[in-house]
């Protein structure tokens, strides 16, 4: 049984506690293969305390210390996490069967009657940085290492995009998400007393007809009048916008809280101006004029502005970012490195091992990279790190033996870099890697890196099932 305890602050105020005190997992006998896993999981975690202090970190101050309940503790926060991204669950399904499992709630280290709501979950889950995250990732290899399940001299590197919760963006959507936006602000602007003496008009009824025309036509010459005009409605509710923001800026009202209120609507109208230009500006250069735009000039999006345009080769192009994996043997992720633009595979070859170096105090004896990997400065760099056999999956130029020692080593390690593809498919299908839905560019790192500890933890729980 773990001890209970509560950290007490210098005037001797209780705060949030790291442990709950509550019967362990093993008094709920698994049966089934979720169970058992659950039960080796919750094991590693009770073995490497250091993670429970690492999330402990960022959630004291979260809530007030001198008022009302302490809130969760930092291990179940912990816990709750590996929960959502081991069964690949939304924050309401997770509240739901935290409240409904007798083994969920005991793995969550729930006190009797304490059934956590969906918004409870998700402050708490989103107060819990990438920083730690990435730590306690750290802290997962080092454990499997000192069992012996992954020892880092054998690694297989590739990289994926991960999307951001976004529609598919057209230049016609974009319009519309952005005359929307200007116009609600414009209206909750109305609402403050007394009432700002700026105009406009809601014309998304029109907005939507044009924008049904421009998906429908068939002719070009109908689809560009459609375009124009959108684009003078888009010019007109700027207009509004134009007006409004001086006068949010100067409102005056006996109520400070208005007075917060309508200067935050004027700077979210300006936040939204800005990105409302450069789409109104894309579109007629696309349009009307019938110029490209860059890829890294565009504007996919109002909502997730750090979404990137990736494309690799032929594929379907993808709106998220790019994110590198290495993997062991064993099937854990060793390494993941999270990327902002579009990079080349080959321009983060030696960062990926370097970082393999940093974890495990060496570098990895064989290396086996995807074929995007390949390049000679690469090759001769690994070789003079002391990395004996390096394969790239496509040669490009080289010849086997340059790269390895034979031609049966050269297939062996082709045939195992193939394995972090079924990693990576299954970090997409069951731990929602494919699409990330939580906001903002620190709220992607921290989805991808929790979601990627769930994921080492379900390995390292099957090893030691298989080992029982």
């Amino acid at each position: 049984m773990l001890n209970s305890f509560a950290v007490t602050s210098e005037t001797g105020s209780k705060m949030r506690r790291k442990r709950t005190d509550q019967l362990t997992f093993d008094h709920v006998i698994p049966k089934s293969e979720i169970g058992k896993e659950l039960l080796e999981i919750s094991r590693v975690l009770e073995e490497n305390p250091q993670i429970i202090e690492f999330a402990h970190r960022d959630l004291v101050g979260l809530k007030s210390a001198e008022t009302g309940r302490l809130g969760m503790s930092a291990e179940q926060v912990i816990r709750c996490t590996i929960l959502k991204h081991y069964r690949n669950l939304s924050y309401e399904e997770l509240a739901f069967h935290l409240e409904d499992s007798r083994s969920f709630r005991a793995f969550a280290r729930l006190n009797r009657g304490q059934c956590p709501t969906d918004s409870t979950l998700q402050e708490n889950i989103g107060a819990l940085s990438d920083e730690t995250w990435e730590q306690i990732h750290r802290v997962i290899v080092s454990y499997a290492a000192s069992r012996g399940v992954e020892k880092g001299r054998k690694v297989r590197i590739d990289s994926t995009a991960v999307e951001t919760d976004i529609h598919h963006p057209t230049d016609s959507t974009l319009l519309q998400d952005g005359i929307r936006l200007i116009t609600r602000y414009l209206a909750e602007g109305r609402s403050l007393r007394p009432q700002p003496t700026y105009h406009f008009s809601d014309h998304h009824r029109r907005v939507k007809r044009r924008v049904l025309e421009i998906q429908n036509t068939q002719k070009e010459k109908d689809r560009k009048a459609a375009y124009r005009d959108l684009l003078e409605i888009a010019c007109q509710v700027r207009g509004y916008a134009l007006e409004a923001i001086p006068q949010l800026y100067g409102f005056e009202s006996s109520e400070a809280g208005d007075v917060i209120y309508a200067r935050n609507l004027a700077q979210a109208l300006e936040r939204a101006l800005s990105i409302f230009d450069r789409v109104i500006d894309q579109t007629r250069r696309r349009v009307l004029l019938g110029q490209k735009v860059a890829a890294r000039d565009k504007i996919v999006s109002f909502f997730e502005c750090h979404t990137d345009i990736i494309e690799k080769g032929r594929r379907r192009t993808t709106y998220g970012h790019k994110v590198f994996f290495c993997g062991g043997p064993s099937g854990l992720i060793l390494g993941c490195r999270i990327e902002r633009g579009n990079p080349a595979d080959s321009e983060r070859f030696k960062v990926l091992l370097e970082g393999q170096k940093s974890l495990f105090g060496r570098m990895p004896r064989q290396v086996s990279a995807d074929g995007g990997f390949t390049s000679r400065a690469n090759l001769a760099w690994a070789k003079g790190e002391g990395v004996r056999d390096v394969c790239f999956s496509k040669r490009r130029g080289f010849s086997v033996l340059e790269m390895v020692r034979s031609h049966w080593v050269f297939k062996k390690l082709r045939n195992f870099r193939a394995g972090i593809e079924a990693n990576i498919s299954r970090l997409k299908r069951a731990f929602g890697l494919s699409r990330c839905n939580w906001s903002g560019w620190a709220g992607f790192r921290q989805y991808v890196w929790s979601a990627v500890v769930a994921y080492n933890l379900s390995v390292l729980a099957r090893h030691q099932v298989a080992a029982a």
